[in-house]
């Protein structure tokens, strides 16, 4: 297949995977689409750990990396985030919340050592994911992909300078246009369907907007792609590819846990919620009791970004070594629909070709007969 981006970034499907999980990016990379690691939970030793083996993993294939760098996050100036200086009402409630539902506390003597040690992988202001981009850019990676803002013109220039290209999220056609200006070589255009962190628009609504607004720059569709079908119809519409997400979760590759990949499985479209409680920022993930809980009368006021995540951070610790998993609430989107049972990254992506393969013959026949 040879698109904008194939040519550009010299891979053979215009297939985009985002993944927390290194096994997923190298495997997508290997099998001949283009990895991008998420590197918003990572400190930057660990940062340094993932990226040398996907360098040792991905067979010389191309791959990049997204980070978090948000237009609006608090204000924190000196202060050190850690378990104590957070807000403690939202602490307690969730607190209050587990004990009600008997998920064991944290060790005791260890709660604040755990805790801390996820604290230090939030990375979700620019003073800490610039800190990651010059980890990230000692490493062959191929493209940095900007989430939640747009970089500066001085960002861009120091990427572009070592021949690597930038791309960037938007969920709106001003948002592109602005990445463009900035000099973004590739725009993901991120209908509300998605998983993470998403506008308000549809995906069927976002990419055609998208692609006549930034044209020629080339445009990845994202939002509610997991097969063929899809895939077919976000190029029918002018996308030079498609950046996915939700769809990597249910692999074995996928470093969920056991008890995350059942609740998905068994998870509807409609159980992919959009929420403040997460980060702070609005953000699609599974619905659970936890997402439940904060839209009942008496819950505490959602804290801005980064705040937030670190609030939760005890709950999301305690949910996940009590494999409660009725409280669990991944990031996923929509197309959770389609996940039921564990499969394979190569699995996935050729039952992906094989399915666009088939909805452009059938489009083929219609044109015949016509």
């Amino acid at each position: 297949m040879k698109t904008a981006v194939t040519e550009m970034l010299d891979i053979a499907l215009p297939i985009f995977a985002f993944s927390h999980c290194r096994d997923v990016v190298a495997a997508v990379s290997r099998a001949g689409g283009f990895g991008c690691l998420g590197a918003g939970y990572f400190t930057k030793d660990q940062l340094e750990e993932e990226l040398r083996w996907i360098d040792d993993h991905v067979d010389g294939k191309p791959y990049g990396v997204d980070l978090l760098m948000p237009n609006r996050h608090a204000d924190l100036g000196s202060v050190k985030l850690d378990v104590h200086s957070v807000p403690q009402q939202q602490v307690r409630f969730l607190r209050e919340l587990l004990d009600a539902a008997h998920v064991p506390p944290l060790p005791r003597t260890e709660a604040d050592a755990m805790i801390e040690a996820e604290i230090a992988k939030v990375n979700m202001t620019r003073e800490e994911s610039e800190a990651l981009l010059d980890v990230a850019l000692k490493h062959p990676i191929k493209m940095v992909v900007n989430a939640l803002g747009v970089p500066s013109r001085e960002q861009v220039e120091r990427v572009h300078a070592l021949g690597i290209r930038v791309g960037a999220l938007v969920g709106r056609v001003e948002h592109a246009r602005k990445q463009r200006e900035a000099g973004v070589d590739v725009i993901v255009a991120q209908g509300a369907e998605a998983g993470g962190h998403t506008g308000n628009i549809s995906s069927m609504i976002l990419w055609p907007q998208v692609v006549d607004a930034v044209s020629p720059t080339p445009v990845l569709a994202a939002g509610g792609i997991g097969s063929g079908r899809q895939m077919a119809a976000a190029l029918a519409m002018g996308a030079s590819g498609i950046w996915c997400g939700s769809i990597w979760l249910g692999t074995r590759e996928s470093d969920l846990l056991p008890e995350e990949k059942r609740a998905l499985f068994a998870a509807r479209a409609e159980d992919a919620v959009q929420t403040l409680s997460r980060t702070g920022k609005q953000c699609r993930v599974l619905r659970s009791k936890l997402t439940e809980a904060w839209e009942q009368p008496g819950a505490p006021p959602v804290l801005p970004m980064p705040l937030q995540t670190i609030a939760t951070m005890e709950a999301r610790l305690r949910i996940a070594r009590g494999h409660a998993k009725d409280f669990m609430s991944p990031p996923v989107g929509q197309i959770v629909h389609s996940m039921s049972a564990e499969t394979t990254v190569r699995q996935v992506i050729t039952d992906m070709l094989t399915e666009y393969s088939d909805a452009m013959d059938r489009l083929q026949g219609i044109i015949s007969d016509g």
